[in-house]
């Protein structure tokens, strides 16, 4: 995987980004052909902002980090040394520029099931409507609401580099209310905020009732 900053530095290189143009395209049709099919019912209107959802430049920057793609990046010594293996665009770009590949080399079929199989837990999300399943969010407006400060989330990791899974423990008003893992620091931190909203959520239900949990 070649980054433009790559070829900088070494004369005669070629980068990537010919096939993130590609990748960028097939991208869009892979998930416009599987959204169309999977929601028959699903007014136009809807469909494009789903669509917008999953191709979006930080779903696929996530999905890099899961499949471990920027330790596969050739990058310049400037884009090196200011950490160009995390950035969400150097990571967003290589991996249309993967699809691209993929599109090149495999049968449409192959491509499709690869490329949904990717994503098929963002598509569901989605799916939902915007900020259904965004636990953070819900979590962020709470405190807002409650006027306290915003949840501060504390991120470890454990497992080799091709297997690595992240922790998240996120406190709320100073304190631990929810732990949660995944493959990206996303992922994690979506978990411990939704374990933490169901918690706040149970304990408010409470509170409306009267009743001693």
């Amino acid at each position: 995987m070649t980054h433009r900053s790559w070829c900088a530095d070494h004369a005669g290189a070629s980068s990537n980004e010919r096939l993130e143009f590609l990748g960028d395209a097939v991208l869009d049709l892979v998930v416009t052909d599987h959204i169309y099919t999977a929601y028959p019912e699903m007014a136009e209107g809807k469909l494009a902002p789903l669509r917008a959802e999953v191709v979006r430049a930080e779903t696929l920057a996530d999905l890099a980090v899961e499949l471990r793609l920027g330790q596969a990046l050739r990058l310049g010594r400037g884009e090196e040394a200011s950490g160009g293996r995390e950035k969400q665009s150097i990571l967003s770009d290589a991996m249309e520029a993967v699809i691209g590949a993929v599109y090149l080399d495999a049968p449409w079929e192959d491509l499709a099931n690869l490329v949904t199989g990717w994503l098929a837990d963002c598509i569901a999300m989605a799916s939902e409507g915007p900020g259904v399943r965004d636990f953070k969010t819900r979590l962020q407006e709470y405190c807002a609401r409650n006027g306290q400060v915003a949840p501060v989330y504390c991120l470890s990791e454990k497992g080799p580099d091709h297997a690595k899974q992240f922790l998240a423990v996120v406190h709320v008003g100073g304190e631990e209310r929810g732990m949660g893992e995944g493959r990206s620091k996303k992922q994690a931190e979506q978990a411990a905020a939704a374990s933490a909203w169901e918690t706040l959520d149970l304990e408010l239900a409470v509170a409306a009732t009267g009743q001693t949990p």
